[in-house]
């Protein structure tokens, strides 16, 4: 906002005070995330910038680390780029069986946290609810209590929670189930897990949809002879559509992020970006690290962008201008 004319000498000094204050701070939070970027293309193996990279001698660049995320656990890294070639990338690969798991893992959760966290949301939403405080306070616990603690509960009671393969339950969940029918180091037990930890942000964004949603809809569509279920897909979903797909996108960056459960309950067929990225800073440092946060905060960045145009089409459909 410009500085007004009639604005005092202490208002003046406010203002590029609050200036300056607003770009420190901004720049205290970008920095590390912009260091990230140039770095992953060192020539060198140095989490650091080197002479030819202050320069900008072209030699001091280079994509090898990228390249890396490709080669990395491959039986035949320097052989020719074919078919076979990429296939077997994609088979072998360290780094593309991480990627393939988290999005794997984090479709599913979203999914799972989508459904329960809008159904919850919409329960919660009516005035008529008994206990809503208390019952909203139990479902955002997850976002409040640390997540060393949930995944300790979640690693002890996994390893309890099995299935007898000659039950129905594993003839419908023995795919993703470990090999004893054990939640522990199993792909459902991870999905369950980050799910849990997306649900409140689903249950945050859609109760926010909500609060500006007119309930007269409603009482309209039931009296022009409408069922509940008809008022919901045809009334209420598209309207609330836009907070519903900004839960989703924030529970899958969650499940996305998420390192600490997965420490404790997933098992060697279940590492993710995160956990590989976990593995690399302790096992062997390499920049191949930088070059996969490149690749996430681009992610990010895009994700963040689909975030603020839901937003601003849910206000215009709720009548709100968008600033």
């Amino acid at each position: 906002m410009a500085l007004p004319t009639y604005a005092s000498p202490l208002e003046k000094v406010w203002h590029y005070t609050y200036i300056v204050i607003c770009v420190a701070i901004f720049f205290f939070l970008i920095a590390p995330i912009v260091v990230v970027i140039p770095l992953s293309f060192n020539a060198e193996p140095y989490f650091s910038f080197t002479e030819k990279m202050l320069s900008f001698d072209p030699t001091g660049y280079s994509l090898r680390w990228y390249d890396t995320l490709l080669t990395l656990g491959h039986a035949a890294p320097d052989g020719p780029r074919d078919g076979a070639w990429w296939e077997r990338a994609w088979e072998t690969s360290t780094w593309i069986k991480a990627a393939k798991n988290s999005l794997w893992i984090g479709l599913w959760a979203t999914v799972l946290a989508t459904v329960l966290g809008t159904i919850a949301a919409l329960g919660l939403s009516r005035p008529e609810m008994p206990y809503r405080r208390l019952i909203m306070a139990m479902l955002i616990s997850p976002m409040i209590v640390p997540i060393i603690i949930i995944a300790v509960g979640m690693s002890f009671f996994y390893a309890k929670a099995c299935v007898s393969p000659d039950s129905a339950w594993f003839t419908l969940f023995g795919w993703a189930l470990s090999s004893k029918g054990c939640l522990a180091n199993s792909h459902l037990g991870v999905i369950i897990a980050h799910a849990t930890l997306g649900i409140p942000f689903v249950i945050i964004t859609v109760t926010a949809t909500l609060s500006g949603f007119d309930q007269s809809l409603i009482r309209a569509s039931a009296s022009l002879g409408a069922n509940p279920r008809t008022t919901f897909f045809k009334v209420i979903m598209p309207l609330i559509l836009p907070g519903v797909i900004s839960g989703a996108l924030f529970a899958f960056v969650t499940s996305f992020d998420e390192v600490v459960a997965v420490l404790f309950i997933a098992g060697p067929e279940q590492q993710t970006i995160p956990r590989q990225m976990w593995n690399g800073i302790r096992e062997a440092i390499s920049p191949a690290i930088l070059s996969v946060a490149t690749i996430l905060v681009i992610v990010s960045i895009l994700l963040l962008t689909t975030v603020e145009l839901l937003r601003r089409r849910s206000e215009r459909l709720r009548g709100v201008t968008p600033r």
